[in-house]
């Protein structure tokens, strides 16, 4: 096999992964089903999820509730930092609001692994309205926990590859 033949292999398992796990996560994530989220799409280090905003998640102004655009945000980064099947957890996140969300507003949050060394990572999270402006900045670090999403999974593969 050649370099580029392993590159294209390991890039494909490295996507299968961080589906398999976006799907692990996602049978026991009430809180992100609660909220109406929807995963649009997820790779290596990479998420993108969307949320309608509904009535009872504006704020006393008539928009779109910052803690709920935070936990939209937030669902992104953790998807995308524990797309490598490592359990990661927030260490610390930060917020910019930029522009209103309104009422029927679908919010996009786009997160991208910008960091990864040792056991911390560093990821940006844009939050747009469809179609529309950039309403968020969320920068998130994560911290590797022990243990995976999908339990086991890091042990099977050595004995995948020397069988």
């Amino acid at each position: 096999m050649n370099e580029t033949t392993e590159t294209s292999a390991d890039s494909h398992a490295a996507q299968r992964l961080a589906q398999d796990v976006a799907a692990a996560m996602w049978s026991r994530d009430r809180a992100t089903h609660a909220l109406g989220m929807e995963i649009l799409g997820v790779r290596p280090g990479y998420a993108r999820i969307a949320m309608t905003v509904r009535g009872d998640m504006t704020n006393g102004h008539g928009m779109g509730h910052g803690g709920l655009i935070f936990a939209l945000a937030d669902s992104a980064f953790a998807y995308a930092c524990n797309s490598h099947n490592r359990n990661t957890v927030a260490s610390a996140c930060t917020i910019d609001f930029l522009a209103p969300a309104q009422e029927g507003d679908v919010l996009e949050a786009e997160a991208v692994e910008r960091s990864q060394s040792g056991r911390t990572g560093v990821y940006d999270v844009t939050v747009r309205t469809r179609g529309g402006p950039t309403i968020a900045l969320f920068r998130g670090k994560s911290y590797r926990i022990s243990g995976e999403v999908i339990a086991g999974l890091q042990q099977a593969r050595p004995q995948a590859a020397s069988a």
